[in-house]
């Protein structure tokens, strides 16, 4: 049942979503004035009327709806990139992450969610700015019982003596190669995130230094195109998401 103070995602008949705090007080929209208190013990799946009739629809928010909708600073990390981070390196429930770059938490918030209640994300962000707006991000979410973030600089140490994971979204990844090493439990995965080639090359010129630390690399581009279905034809969308950033995967031996 729906309770005061959770967030529901609302659906109008547009397939708008709103993104609201459930309090007994009335919500806005374009579409009329809705009371949110209505909401309260109801189950998911409810829906209620604005003063004007139009329907909308209460959902139980995922975490694509609350990164959707929570504050941005820097780019995120898009869902087709850590998805694929999840899944090659095997992030399960119970696992321990180190992050860098949070920037907006976008990514954190997927690593939490992965983890789960039972396993912990510490993330490192330099900036003060990000590390305020990925704390209330990560708060939005409800991860704050797995999240901790640190407003430090990765490239100077980890504070933490052992790690299942280390993922990175970083300029220069290869100065944390050092620290990952002492860190990184044997069969763990290293995941640099970099946008651009030049990064990548010069990762892989660091990377000489380590030889016999690391299986042999694994470098991967995610390119998502939606197709247009209709009763006549189906055809590729002619706009789609495509080079965001390469993915660099290192496990360790």
């Amino acid at each position: 049942m729906i309770s005061a103070g959770e967030r529901v995602l609302l659906v109008d008949p547009r397939g708008k979503r709103y993104l609201v705090k459930v309090e007994d007080k009335e919500f806005h929209t374009d579409l009329g004035i809705l009371n949110l208190g209505e909401l309260i013990g109801k189950p998911y799946g409810t829906k209620i009327k604005s003063h004007r009739g139009e329907t909308f629809t209460a959902l139980k928010p995922d975490i694509n709806d609350i990164i959707a909708k929570m504050k941005r600073g820097p780019q995120i990390v898009h869902p087709k990139d850590a998805g694929i981070i999840i899944a090659y390196a095997g992030i399960s429930p119970g696992d321990t992450v180190i992050e860098a770059g949070a920037g907006s938490g976008a990514l954190t918030i997927f690593l939490a969610n992965a983890v789960g209640s039972s396993g912990k994300v510490i993330s490192y962000e330099v900036r003060k700015d990000f590390y305020e707006i990925a704390q209330k991000n990560v708060e939005l979410a409800g991860f704050s019982d797995r999240v901790v973030l640190k407003n430090k600089s990765i490239y100077n140490g980890i504070d933490e003596e052992e790690a299942d994971h280390i993922v990175l979204d970083l300029p220069q990844p290869e100065n944390v190669l050092p620290h990952a090493v002492d860190v990184l439990k044997p069969g763990g995965y290293f995941v640099a995130y970099t946008p651009c080639m030049n990064q990548v090359h010069r990762f892989f010129r660091a990377l000489e230094e380590f030889r016999g630390e690391f299986m042999k690399p694994r470098v991967v581009e995610v390119l998502v195109r939606e197709q247009e279905v209709k009763r006549e034809c189906m055809r590729p969308k002619t706009t789609m998401l495509s080079h965001t950033g390469y993915i660099t995967f290192l496990r360790k031996l």
